[in-house]
């Protein structure tokens, strides 16, 4: 016996582990006892005649998790006067393929649709093929309607035998290796998160807010994660490239939030230290003024000569001059203070721990792209 197949289009679903093509099979068996000397029926060669008048070989696909409905076996089949019958059909076919999604979006797949009979061993159907398979894979990509996401790269012919109850049962296996063309994700999640990062190590350079723009950034992210687990399956054994990109991203970010928030806290701590500086000298300022008001004010100069003794003109006018240079000495004491003060040590600690980990975050970065380029391409 022998088989052929051909693929229209491929449709792959990562989610339940599943490829959907359209598949034109045609097989062809000889049957000894019907074979006929053409010259004695008019040279007719050839005939064709029910399916159901004829035995047909119980072959099925053992991938295959299609409905029923989807089959569409050609209701007529061809005899030959030599005893050949050829069969054909179409089917929407539905087979499971057990997914490598590590280099997901740029993964090559491998997924069998093996051919066997139920019900007859190898000592009574063998199962072969009529075309090679480099002429097999040129037709599939000749019929192909759509490739959709999938590119056909070939397709390889396994013979094998399964040994089940003692008896060996023949099978013919098709290899069918196809490539994902990985543009549309490399536009819609790659893309993006790139630009996210490089959003990420530009807000290093904002003088002003920055803990909403990273916090904006970390919603945007987790949107694409979301997108993200509706494509790939959650049975994958290893994690995918592509996911542990997203949660990388996903926790540079994050990170890079606890930074800014720490930043802002140390600020607010040189701020308060500035503010409780500059009300004490504030305070020793009003003290002066009142101190020099007092002096100049007669009549607290009355009341207190009711207490002791008067000071002469001359020795007030010392006084106030003395009052003066003390104020004028205050005055240049809180500016040097205030000016001392403006950079501050939580501000200078800051501004150490973020250029610090401004060159670690850029130097993983880089580190990391580079691995995913290395593994990916």
């Amino acid at each position: 016996m022998s088989a052929h197949h051909g693929a229209a289009d491929c449709l792959q679903d990562e989610k339940s582990q599943t490829v959907t093509t359209h598949v034109q099979t045609q097989m062809s068996w000889r049957n000894e006892f019907l074979n006929w000397n053409s010259s004695n029926f008019c040279g007719i060669k050839m005939l064709t005649v029910p399916r159901n008048m004829l035995w047909v070989p119980d072959v099925s696909i053992q991938e295959d998790t299609s409905d029923t409905g989807t089959i569409r076996n050609s209701p007529l089949v061809t005899l030959t006067s030599n005893g050949w019958v050829s069969a054909s059909g179409r089917q929407r076919l539905t087979t499971t393929c057990q997914f490598k999604l590590k280099l997901f979006p740029f993964d090559t797949q491998r997924c069998n649709i093996t051919f066997g009979s139920m019900n007859y061993h190898a000592e009574s159907i063998v199962l072969r093929t009529i075309n090679s398979q480099e002429t097999l894979s040129s037709v599939s990509v000749l019929i192909m309607i759509t490739q959709g996401e999938w590119e056909l790269l070939n397709m390889t012919i396994i013979y094998d035998s399964l040994e089940k109850q003692n008896v060996s049962e023949s099978r013919l296996i098709y290899m069918v290796i196809i490539k994902r063309k990985p543009m549309l994700y490399v536009i819609n999640l790659i893309v993006p998160l790139l630009y996210f990062l490089i959003l990420d190590l530009a807000s290093f350079f904002i003088r002003g807010e920055k803990l909403s723009f990273k916090v904006t950034l970390l919603l945007s992210i987790s949107v694409l994660l979301l997108l993200l687990q509706d494509m790939l399956p959650s049975t994958e054994a290893k994690l995918p490239l592509m996911a542990s990109f997203c949660v990388s991203v996903f926790t540079l970010v994050g990170l890079s939030i606890l930074e800014a928030m720490l930043m802002d806290f140390l600020l607010g701590l040189d701020g308060c230290s500035g503010n409780n500086a500059q009300n004490a000298v504030n305070n020793q300022e009003v003290e002066i003024q009142l101190e020099g008001n007092s002096h100049k004010d007669p009549s607290a100069a009355e009341e207190r000569g009711h207490l002791g003794p008067v000071m002469k003109p001359s020795e007030v006018e010392l006084l106030m001059l003395i009052l003066e240079e003390v104020k004028v000495a205050r005055m240049e004491t809180g500016r040097h203070v205030k000016d001392d003060r403006k950079p501050g040590r939580y501000t200078r600690l800051a501004q150490i721990i973020d250029s610090v980990y401004f060159v670690l975050y850029f130097l993983c970065v880089v580190s990391y792209l580079v691995f995913l380029n290395k593994e990916w391409l």
